[in-house]
């Protein structure tokens, strides 16, 4: 073998600076020798062209340095958004991501969970479709755990960020009476309430002092599916005059629906969403809705997970974040005689 397809080895690096390939091994990972031994170590890899063995590497040191992101919905924006950043997040902490969806699927949930737990992922955080499933707690045996916009009973997360939904809900119903709408619907995308997305609880409990007559709906993600849902609603004999969706991708739907019925936002209906997307400031009129402060989401949930990673074991964190309004033109009183919608078909282009 030439000189030009040598591969250099851990030997190479001993026989150039002298020292044993078990020192050289310690010093390329940062253990057990000074700083001075460190820095010749790495000097010499870099002038030989030394590259680890990334399976050599993890079978050394227990880790992959891959960090799993499982979504609940890639077809939400704001999860989208989220994996994004999440993503740039990791890389800069020297974590290679990887994103995987299970398109708001319990069963599909559950097998991508152990399908990246069996690659040995670092760590895996989660966005959970079921945040009550039973295979968290053996998710959290097996690999760091985090949790984003709800914690998980039973399991013991090393972090759970979460939102401030009580406020954010409460405050969006709020809103709605204020304008003097009576008859509100919340869309949602989760089919069940879970203990940080009690929506269905928090409409019981401030919806009967705000005047209003306020129902919970699930509702899916994705533009077509959610305006088919929205278009059931609005054509019954006494039709919502307000939406308030739990995620912007929902609100445009509602956009969509009214389109098609003829009726207009606001003037017609009233729309709220929850996540800011910038998307909605494009619509006409622009999307009332909350900003959630994504960076310092990113922040928590990736030093969360590495300072589990390469601690091992530390305390439990739990980070709570607060949504800001972002009210614009997409909310109006309701007019004083709602007539019965007539199909006029999708707009054209």
């Amino acid at each position: 073998m030439t000189q030009g397809r040598h591969r250099p080895t851990l030997r190479d690096i001993a026989d150039a600076t002298g020292l044993s390939p078990a020192a050289v091994s310690y010093a390329l990972r940062g253990l057990q020798v000074t700083e001075e031994t460190q820095a010749r170590v790495r000097e010499a890899a870099q002038r030989l062209g030394y590259q680890a063995d990334p399976i050599a590497r993890a079978l050394a040191s227990g880790r992959t340095e891959t960090v799993g992101v499982l979504c609940g919905s890639l077809a939400d924006g704001w999860q989208q958004q989220v994996a994004a950043a999440l993503g740039r997040g990791l890389l800069g902490a020297g974590r290679n991501p990887v994103t995987v969806d299970a398109g708001n699927d319990p069963a599909r949930e559950i097998t991508l969970a152990k399908r990246m737990v069996d690659q040995r992922v670092d760590a895996l955080i989660v966005l959970p479709v079921d945040p009550n499933a039973p295979h968290w707690a053996e998710t959290a045996d097996r690999t760091v755990l985090v949790a984003v916009g709800d914690g998980l009973p039973g399991a013991p997360a090393a972090a759970e960020v979460v939102f401030d939904n009580a406020t954010g809900v409460s405050h969006g119903l709020r809103l709605l009476a204020a304008a003097g709408h009576t008859r509100v619907t919340l869309l949602t995308p989760t089919h069940r309430a879970t203990p940080d997305r009690p929506a269905e609880q928090i409409v019981q409990q401030v919806a009967p002092d705000l005047g209003l007559t306020a129902v919970v709906r699930s509702c899916p993600h994705d533009l077509d599916g959610a305006a088919a849902v929205v278009r059931d609603l609005l054509k019954t004999p006494d039709p919502p005059t307000a939406f308030f969706c739990l995620a912007d991708s929902i609100a445009f739907g509602v956009y969509l629906a009214a389109r098609e019925l003829g009726l207009a936002v606001p003037q017609d209906v009233s729309v709220v969403g929850y996540d800011d997307l910038p998307a909605g400031r494009l619509l006409t009129p622009p999307l009332s809705s909350y900003h959630w402060p994504v960076e310092s989401l990113v922040e928590a949930v990736v030093s969360h997970a590495v300072e589990a990673i390469d601690k091992k074991a530390v305390r439990p964190r739990r980070t709570v974040l607060t949504p800001e309004p972002m009210p614009r033109g997409s909310v109006a009183p309701p007019r004083a005689a709602v007539h019965a919608p007539r199909e006029t078909g999708r707009p054209g282009p």
